[in-house]
């Protein structure tokens, strides 16, 4: 998961104003530091001041300082507090947990706990299948991380990675209906995150990997995936790969190219890339070339990094070296997971008819795409505010969705590849254009597209311990 900026904050500040000053005071003094007032409310009125939130639109930080600046420095103005609509939103954490059945009497008492719920636990002894029955293990995924790799921020530590966490699990019950809850573990030890996931693995029903380092994060989810038998997913890496896939498909229906013909260079080898790559080959692509900041990934050399040398193995047939320059030219689709500035516009012109671009880096492309859109055919980025945004939520809620719905025992290629082609799906072909190639986080039919696609290749493929609610069979 990427950081993304937003165009402007909306500040609250409380200011308590004294009767030596008055509103105008106030008014001056966010107008001067260029604010924008669009709402005033009266929180408490003594003899002598006046307490008011005072709701400011600003530009960024920076801006949010001048503000605050501004109004302190006037007489009879004091800043008590000031904050915004974001951290409002955070205020106690974003989600919380609810009753399904009230308890009102004694009798429901003892439905719910002892002693009645004692016949269901040695039920769940007996059988231990009957746990996704009986308990929340049926609809609920751990969103698990480690803080080491949060946003654009890095290793900020497992405290300060549970907003996000948070938000993870908010997304997954607003768009799929799947309950969710953040496990942010103190250790970076990649044995130490196995063991505790493995033991809390019982009460839950899938294991949503988030925001652990490159390579740390490859090495987790394979033997997670090894040990468990309920589906072991990272985000960052397969999430990306899945709705990258999806943005080409539909990007290869308007520039009239076979996926078995394409020449790919993928720039940035993290653990997005490295599943966007394999993604790519299972999807039928036969030339991919990997670029990182050593150049280009070629077999032969050793890395430090183990999975470069699998990605060595499994890349560059063409036999490559140097840099991105090198690669790119003649290539029909890039593919950045990298940084800023890593693509220019003499790399679009060396491309092939009809370039492709997904510049995913965020929060700034790898090249601007006012800079690019003269260049290149289709274009698509992370951001939200340019179009074709490549964005995990189409992915994961469904991937879940569908996983849990099958009771799949892992989340394999064949699933991946089936969500991919139900999120492109979603965008109808007389629709279809070069700003119109993935459909938005909104619509509700992705989701749908996506969980029954999932739960039907799970069947297909022998993971799913039960067969889903319509016929695949009869299909």
């Amino acid at each position: 998961m990427a950081i993304q900026q937003t165009s402007g904050l909306s500040l609250i500040l409380r200011l308590q104003i004294d009767n030596t000053a008055s509103f105008s005071d106030v008014a001056s003094a966010i107008g001067e530091a260029g604010g924008d007032i669009i709402a005033v409310d009266v929180i408490h009125v003594h003899k002598d001041h006046v307490v008011r939130d005072i709701t400011v639109n600003v530009h960024n930080e920076a801006h949010r300082e001048r503000v605050v600046e501004s109004l302190s420095k006037r007489n009879g103005i004091k800043v008590v507090n000031v904050s915004d609509r974001t951290f409002l939103v955070h205020l106690g954490g974003k989600i919380e947990i609810q009753a399904r059945t009230p308890v009102k009497n004694r009798d429901d008492l003892s439905r719910v706990y002892t002693p009645g719920v004692a016949r269901v636990c040695q039920a769940i002894a007996e059988d231990p299948s009957k746990a996704f029955q009986l308990t929340i293990k049926r609809n609920t995924v751990a969103v698990v991380s480690d803080g080491t790799a949060v946003l654009g921020l890095g290793d900020i530590g497992p405290e300060a990675a549970m907003p996000v966490m948070e938000g993870k699990a908010m997304l997954f019950k607003q768009f799929a209906d799947v309950d969710a809850f953040p496990i942010c573990l103190n250790t970076k030890d990649p044995d130490e995150i196995v063991r505790t996931v493995i033991a809390l693995s019982p009460g839950f029903g899938g294991i949503n990997l988030e925001d652990i380092s490159s390579p740390r994060c490859f090495e987790v989810e394979e033997r997670l995936k090894e040990a468990l038998d309920i589906p072991v997913f990272h985000d960052d890496q397969h999430g990306t790969a899945v709705v990258l896939l999806a943005g080409l498909i539909n990007a290869l229906k308007i520039v009239d190219k076979r996926m078995e013909d394409l020449r790919v260079v993928v720039c940035g080898i993290g653990a997005a890339g490295v599943a966007c790559t394999r993604i790519l080959k299972s999807a039928g692509v036969p030339t991919v070339i990997g670029v990182d900041r050593q150049g280009i990934i070629e077999a032969g050399k050793h890395y430090e990094n183990p999975v470069w040398d699998w990605y060595a193995q499994n890349s560059n047939p063409e036999k490559l070296t140097g840099t991105l320059d090198d690669a790119i030219r003649g290539a029909d689709v890039f593919i950045g997971v990298s940084g800023p500035g890593v693509l220019t516009v003499d790399h679009l012109k060396s491309m092939a008819r009809d370039p492709i671009v997904f510049a995913m880096a965020n929060p700034t492309p790898e090249i601007a795409p006012e800079d690019a859109e003269p260049y290149v055919r289709i274009l698509a980025t992370g951001r939200s505010d340019y179009p074709n945004q490549i964005n995990n939520v189409l992915c994961f809620p469904g991937m879940f969705r569908g996983a849990l719905d099958a009771r799949a025992r892992d989340i394999n290629e064949d699933m991946k590849l089936a969500a991919a082609d139900a999120i492109a799906s979603c965008v109808p072909e007389d629709q279809l254009n070069e700003q119109y190639i993935i459909p938005s986080v909104f619509n509700k039919q992705v989701v749908k597209a996506v969980s029954r696609a999932v739960a039907e290749a799970a069947y297909r493929s022998g993971v799913a311990r039960r067969v889903p609610k319509f016929d695949v069979s009869a299909e």
